[in-house]
């Protein structure tokens, strides 16, 4: 009953902050680089609900166990919209930085979007079971890991450069993100208390959304000021 207090609070906050904050940014924003971070946001939180929700279910009901199929699916969703997330945040880069060309950096993302999710849509990922294989856990999250390498090095790069104080951050959360998810991908199956990396997994991305929110209120005082 604790964990399922805890982890129910944790995930209502989370999921209404990044749909609250998002949804603000998407039909307030006052520039397309804006609305870019606003539909980031919104994508992060309704994706992770499918996973987020189902859980809180089983943890308040008759367990995880009972429940494989649902968080098994809602897993498969959350897969697919964090692809998505990473090429958002790709063009989010460009827009930013008003970075031209690049169509080899650019096809390198998109085509390792469409290896991910193909993974992601093999049969042999046992998305029902309620422990999927590992080795098909590493293989789908192989090109999902280096699509945030990219990300990393060049938010690192563009905001050193620009002097960002916006995104100056972005790489460290970036960085983080995965710091905290790997582990639980391929240790988690045998020490299930690996499991609780989750929650600064998703502090990190709560760090991006605030990036976002940070650049919808320099906007609006941009423009206030004009």
């Amino acid at each position: 009953m604790p964990q399922a207090i805890a982890e129910t609070v944790f995930d209502v906050l989370y999921l209404g902050f990044a749909i609250i904050a998002g949804l603000t940014m998407l039909m307030r924003g006052k520039s397309p680089l804006v609305r870019k971070a606003g539909f980031m946001a919104v994508l992060l939180g309704a994706g992770d609900s499918f996973h987020l929700i189902p859980r809180a279910y089983a943890l308040w009901t008759t367990g995880l166990e009972a429940h494989a199929a649902a968080l098994g699916i809602g897993k498969f969703i959350t897969s697919i919209t964090m692809t998505v997330f990473y090429l958002i945040l790709y063009y989010i880069w460009r827009e930013r930085y008003q970075v031209k060309g690049r169509k080899g950096l650019t096809g390198t993302m998109w085509g390792l979007s469409f290896i991910r999710i193909a993974l992601c849509l093999l049969p042999q990922n046992q998305w029902l079971a309620y422990r999927q294989p590992l080795v098909y856990g590493v293989l789908r999250n192989a090109p999902f890991a280096i699509m945030g390498i990219i990300v990393i090095v060049i938010f690192a790069q563009e905001a050193k450069k620009a002097d960002d104080k916006v995104f100056r951050f972005m790489p460290h959360a970036v960085a983080l993100s995965f710091g905290f998810y790997l582990p639980v991908v391929l240790f988690s199956g045998m020490l299930p208390a690996v499991g609780i990396l989750m929650i600064p997994k998703t502090l990190a991305y709560v760090w991006m959304i605030l990036m976002g929110w940070k650049l919808y209120k320099t906007s609006h005082k941009c423009v206030k000021t004009a």
